[in-house]
């Protein structure tokens, strides 16, 4: 498992990451050998879901979907937003003339419908409740996007399904490598104490077997929220911590997923004492910090996470910029 200072944790957790590709499974199906019609593929609600193969026209309830679409090449059609009117800087511009579909957690299925997908790509939790709904416009694929070893397979998995399962290797071995070069540079001898939360009265904050936590585990941080004591419990990647139990364990560096203006932890006088308060260290991330599964999204974060650990070593980013040389010039 991983642990702050524990560096092996990295490949234990590629490790992982192989086994849930090589449980992957992908039926192709037709009416003749030589042309495949459908794809019969089991998300992570365990339904066997039959898609076009390859479907053209997707629709992305979170952000994943348009993340792998994007760098396979591909155009979404519609995709939800974190933040209404906030464009993600992480895939550039190429949202911007998308058609938006709702907040993330409340996806408009008139609007969906209206886009005609093919089939719609949805982070599990925010679509159990109108899943049949959903499944009722198009084809839909539910996934787990919580934990590091989360990405891999779902980038695998949804690069299959969109006839570029190769490309889809080559991203997970680029950013396999990316980690690694990332934390060969990390100093040694530094481990600085850091939290990644949602901001509120009382702060919700993740565990390192979360995907955000976990790259900055690896890059030699130690998260002050520390690993899940009970792996064996679905769902335990997060928990809420007081701002006095934040107070005792005095994090070096905050990250706060940004949602907007409304940040009431700020108006607990024990927030101004923290340590990371006082030396300016709090950091409100970006909408890829919130979702970084996708090849971008956790390429862009892996590369802000080690310069806001250790700004003396690794260079500042233009998020921006870092995205377009991650998206083929083919979308265009």
């Amino acid at each position: 498992m991983f642990s702050g200072h524990n560096r092996n944790s990295l490949r234990w957790t590629w490790r992982i990451c192989a086994a849930g590709i090589a449980a992957l499974a992908i039926t192709a199906s037709s009416a003749h050998a030589d042309e495949i019609k459908t794809l019969s593929v089991i998300d992570d609600r365990g339904v066997a879901v039959a898609v076009p193969a390859p479907p053209k026209r997707i629709a992305s309830v979170s952000y994943f979907a348009a993340d792998v679409a994007l760098a396979l090449g591909i155009k979404p059609v519609a995709s939800t937003y974190m933040v209404q009117g906030r464009n993600p800087d992480f895939l550039a511009d190429y949202l911007k003339d998308v058609k938006e579909i709702g907040q993330r957690a409340t996806p408009n299925l008139e609007l969906l419908a209206e886009a005609k997908p093919d089939v719609t790509i949805a982070i599990r939790r925010y679509t159990e409740g109108n899943a049949d709904q959903i499944a009722n416009v198009a084809p839909y694929l539910a996934y787990n996007l919580e934990l590091y070893a989360d990405s891999d397979r779902t980038i695998s998995q949804l690069a299959a399904i969109l006839g570029q399962a190769k490309r889809g290797q080559e991203l997970n071995a680029r950013f396999k490598a990316a980690m690694e070069e990332f934390s060969a540079k990390a100093p040694k001898d530094r481990h600085p104490r850091f939290v990644v939360m949602w901001g509120g009265d009382t702060p919700w904050v993740f565990r390192s077997e979360n995907m955000t936590a976990a790259i900055l585990v690896a890059l030699g941080g130690d998260n002050i929220a520390g690993q899940n004591p009970t792996p064996y419990l679905p769902d335990n990647w997060g928990m809420e911590m007081s701002l006095e139990t934040m107070l005792e364990k005095d994090p070096e560096i905050i990250f706060v997923y940004d949602y907007g203006p409304d940040r009431p932890h700020e108006n607990n006088p024990i927030w101004q004492q923290l340590s990371a308060v006082k030396n300016g260290r709090v950091h409100y991330v970006g909408d890829h910090w919130v979702e970084t599964h996708g090849p971008i999204a956790r390429e862009i974060v892996l590369r802000e996470a080690a310069h806001l650990l250790y700004p003396e070593t690794f260079p500042a980013v233009d998020v921006k910029a870092e995205a377009r040389k991650l998206i083929p010039a083919s979308v265009e």
